[in-house]
């Protein structure tokens, strides 16, 4: 046989070196750790390089989904180490806690100075609380609420005292209703029988309408969290009246009930958002009958659109007098709602007015009270070139059916200045005549900032003058005043109702003579039937 090659022998002994060189195989090290876990301590001889985890395992020892260890399960074991098993429990329970009443004063100028009246008894309420309670070997750690079920309201107690000698009282007519601090009062028969109606504090005053007939209010209360407001309304003919909810959120702009149809309203919406000015208008309309039992389904008449410019802040309506249609002003116009082709009909159209902030400027709009002419607010000159921040403002009639474009009444007056018109009137010659009521800039240059005077003129702009405050005095802010529905005495003189300092006014018309009705500074919005 043949000798293997040389190359062959010497990979052969070099391999054999190598195998020499190789160190002995070791056992694996072998390492205890103590193991406190229910109560007693266990003692392992475990391989090292082992973590936390993987020992308990060996040891045959189960972790609960919410166990936990000292040290923590991915550490590595050493030798003495002791590791803390701590079980963790989780319950739920339910603790049913008083909510004690609160104690509200409402002040009143009807009552004598110090005398009180306690108007409602406080009802404290009960809710149930739901926590969730974590314990560790036993031990509770941790108690949280997850969950507040509110099972009874608290009724709030309600004294009113009296702040001062009451006005002298005056007979007026019809119904007149007034908010100061949320809730709502009336006044009827003469201003010192006023009697509150809706005691509930949240009235936020962005609705606030008697019905033609003066036995419905239309309200708007606060929301909460989930909606910028509700819509409700109260029967003022019941001698203890509940509010009823219409199932309506978020009206800020417009609700009204028909003239002629106190069963029928109108609302408009708007959808909350987070940022100023707190919502992103619909400019829709709804129409909503009610019953003394609750309210029918809306019926959409305008669906939601953008509104042109500055759509996003609204558009409000005006019933006319018929009530089978509306007005309506947005920002760059105003016109006539079409209800049967749900459309609208512009009338006039204008430069929207820039505001500079989160805000738009919605001119006041309102009706003669025979429906035949429109009265409301332009923004710049007729037929001038107009910019987007131009001061000038002026009262305008509109009345497509008569004669085209605006016809301007009052000239410079400032941005609010809200015409309201009053009812018909006869004179001596038997004809049948009106007057317009409308704000008065102090600075129409600045009459965003500006306050107003309230003034007077003939239903044609003629025999302008001023009302209230006097020269001098400090001014009104910005609101729709309200004509009383029929004369105010014998002498056949009407009044306006209006806010002044917080309170409620009244101004007869021809004479001129102011009247404060209330003297606590908290009226914020009214209406007059």
């Amino acid at each position: 046989m043949k000798a293997p090659p040389g190359w062959v022998w010497f990979v052969f002994l070099w391999g054999m070196f190598l195998a020499a060189c190789q160190a002995p195989v070791r056992a694996p090290q072998q390492v205890t750790v103590h193991i406190d876990v229910d109560g007693s301590v266990r003692t392992l001889r475990v391989t090292a390089g082992q973590t936390v985890e993987q020992v308990l395992k060996e040891g045959g020892l189960a972790l609960g989904p919410l166990d936990r260890t000292e040290p923590p399960s991915y550490t590595l074991v050493r030798d003495g180490m002791r590791i803390r098993v701590i079980r963790v429990e989780e319950d739920f329970l339910q603790e049913d806690e008083i909510i004690p009443f609160e104690r509200r004063t409402l002040r009143n100028e009807a009552l004598p100075e110090g005398e009180t009246r306690l108007v409602q008894r406080g009802v404290n309420g009960l809710r149930r609380v739901t926590y969730r309670v974590l314990r560790e070997n036993g031990e509770e750690v941790s108690r949280q609420i997850v969950r507040v079920e509110v099972i009874r309201e608290a009724v709030p107690e309600i004294v009113m005292i009296g702040v001062r000698q009451p006005f002298l009282a005056r007979p007026i007519p019809g119904r007149l209703a007034y908010l100061a601090g949320g809730n709502a009062w009336v006044m009827e028969g003469n201003t010192g029988a006023r009697r509150p109606v809706v005691l509930t504090g949240d009235l936020d005053g962005r609705v606030f309408r008697l019905s033609p007939d003066g036995r419905w209010l239309l309200f708007t209360r606060r929301g909460g969290e989930e909606a910028i407001n509700t819509l409700w309304m109260v029967d003022l003919e019941q001698p203890d009246p509940q509010p009823v909810p219409l199932n309506v959120a978020n009206v800020v702009h417009f609700a009204a009930f028909a003239p002629r149809q106190s069963w029928l309203l109108a609302y408009s919406t708007v959808e909350p958002r987070p940022g100023p000015p707190g919502w992103q208008a619909n400019n829709d309309l709804y129409f909503q009958t009610v019953r003394e039992e609750g309210p029918l389904p809306s019926r959409l008449v305008l669906e939601a659109r953008a509104g042109g410019i500055y759509g996003w802040w609204g558009t409000t309506y005006a019933w006319h007098p018929e009530g089978k249609t509306l007005a309506y002003a947005r920002p760059d116009q105003v016109g006539l709602v079409d209800v049967v082709n749900k459309k609208l009909d512009p009338w006039m159209r204008f430069v929207p007015y820039q505001a500079q902030g989160d805000w738009a400027w919605v001119p006041g709009v309102s009706w003669s009270p025979q429906g035949d002419i429109l009265f409301t607010v332009l923004h710049g000159r007729p037929g001038q070139e107009v910019a987007e921040d131009d001061p000038y403002f002026a009262v305008v009639a509109l009345a497509p059916h008569y004669w085209e474009g605006p016809v301007v009444l009052a000239e410079n007056v400032g941005m609010f200045a809200f015409p309201v018109a009053s009812p018909v009137r006869t004179l001596p010659t038997g004809e049948q005549a009106y007057w317009v009521a409308y704000l008065q800039a102090l600075f129409p240059q600045q009459s965003e900032t500006s306050r107003y005077r309230l003034m007077l003129m003939d239903r044609d702009g003629s025999n302008k003058r001023a009302l209230f405050p006097d020269e001098g005095e400090p001014g009104l802010p910005p609101q729709q005043v309200r004509w009383s529905p029929a004369p105010v005495d014998d002498r056949g003189q009407w009044a306006v109702a209006f806010m002044y300092q917080g309170n409620l006014y009244l101004v007869l018309v021809p004479s001129g003579e102011a009247i404060p009705l209330t003297g606590d500074g908290l009226v914020t919005a009214l209406d007059w039937r």
